[in-house]
């Protein structure tokens, strides 16, 4: 099968039945990801969904490679420290505890490890495909795809809102902030929405109502956060609301969307469009996903973390689910043949749909899993996927817009690793 695991969605069915075959020492991943700061909604919610995938799998009886059985360990350290901490942390996770697979949000947090990590040959996952180059071989995409996805939210509302004619948008000056500025540059000029205006702030920058103030004077239609960070997110929606902004307003996020509705309004957040979705979602009832049950992973992480889903409480899972298919399939947690197995998986199924391994002309390798991703509306006052948009067909009839775009700002891989 292409998608997850078929060990652990048997666990999950509970028809995989435990056999003695000899319990080794047990294998470690680990997760370098902010656990606090601003960015900790994409990294704590993410540690949190891991939990429940290692207790999941060694309830099955842990992880079945080289004829023995080895319960899983999560080792878990905190990338909001500055280069010097993620550097202590990644070389403890490495030389000390030996992880055999290392979850990171990426971005400023791992271009300081890039090196070492590359060194030591540690097969490492990424939630932003704007690390990937040339220089990091061992370094995958295999869940998440920002800010490529971005486009598919633009597309959606383009054509289901074509009175929609002029946007503002804001983004952080950081390596989250530029990439995604890029997606939504192209996205909005392959739509015909015209830009009436650009903010760019710092990541510490608290003037949300001011900001708000500047971008609504340019009369837009549109107000998009491109991916702000959460905090950022929640205080420039309710300064949008406090202004009387009665317009569209687009977002990578929504990280905590209740608490806005809430401190906004239900007919405020109407419409509100952004591109992650809840597991609960009718539209996802019969996806194939880790498991095989997102609705089930979704309620025990509600039950056991309540109010604290975000982005990416599945997306560190999804990678894992992915690096256990491979490790059944090669037989081995070595690097190298982890990364041959999943390369020789071809085409794979995802939750969104068939997605293959590709980014060559943006990242200048193969490492990311590329294909369909959901756009998601607030509809009175919860979260629904309004459709599912091709990625690899946006970049069909766009992608050099997009490079154009990415090499404006300087975020192509080689002028980051020039």
């Amino acid at each position: 099968m292409n998608g997850g695991s078929f060990a652990l969605g048997l666990a999950a069915s509970g028809r995989l039945k435990r056999f003695d075959a000899g319990v080794a020492d047990p294998v470690r991943i680990g997760l370098l990801a902010p656990l606090s700061g601003p960015a900790q909604s994409w990294g704590l919610p993410g540690a949190m969904g891991c939990r429940i995938w290692v207790d999941w799998i060694n309830r099955a009886g842990g992880l079945f490679v080289g004829g023995r059985r080895h319960p899983v360990e999560l080792v878990e350290a905190d990338a909001a420290g500055g280069p010097d901490g993620v550097g202590a942390n990644a070389r403890r996770l490495v030389q000390d505890l030996r992880v055999r697979f290392l979850l990171m949000l990426g971005g400023d947090t791992f271009r300081p490890v890039a090196r070492y990590l590359t060194e030591q040959k540690i097969l490492t996952a990424t939630l932003l495909p704007s690390d990937l180059s040339p220089d990091t071989p061992y370094l995958i995409a295999p869940s998440e795809i920002h800010p490529l996805y971005n486009v598919t939210g633009v597309d959606w509302l383009a054509r289901a809102r074509p009175d929609l004619r002029r946007v503002a948008l804001c983004s952080q000056i950081d390596s989250v902030g530029l990439p995604s500025l890029a997606a939504y540059r192209a996205a909005f000029a392959a739509a015909g929405i015209t830009v009436v205006r650009e903010l760019r702030y710092r990541p510490d920058d608290q003037g949300a109502e001011a900001m708000v103030r500047t971008l609504m004077e340019a009369g837009p239609d549109i107000l998009c956060w491109c991916t702000s960070y959460e905090p950022m997110v929640h205080a420039l929606t309710e300064a949008a609301h406090q202004a009387g902004f009665r317009g569209q307003i687009v977002s990578c996020t929504a990280d905590n969307y209740p608490r806005m509705v809430a401190r906004t309004s239900q007919a405020f957040m109407e419409g509100f469009l952004f591109q992650f979705p809840d597991f609960d979602d009718p539209a996802l009832r019969d996806r194939a996903f880790f498991f095989k049950r997102p609705a089930a992973f979704w309620q025990e992480y509600n039950r056991r973390f309540p109010g604290s889903w975000s982005a990416v409480s599945w997306e560190y899972v999804a990678a894992l689910d992915r690096w256990h298919s491979a490790v059944e399939k090669a037989d081995s947690v070595a690097t190298v043949s982890v990364l041959a197995a999943m390369k020789r998986a071809g085409s794979v199924e995802t939750l969104f749909g068939n997605a293959d391994w590709g980014g060559l002309e943006l990242f200048g390798i193969d490492n990311a899993l590329i294909g369909n991703w959901p756009v998601v509306r607030i509809e009175g006052g919860k979260a629904r996927i309004v459709g599912f948009g091709s990625i690899p067909d946006w970049l069909g009839r766009h992608g050099g817009l997009l490079r154009r775009e990415m090499e404006a700002l300087g975020q192509m891989w080689h002028q980051r690793h020039g």
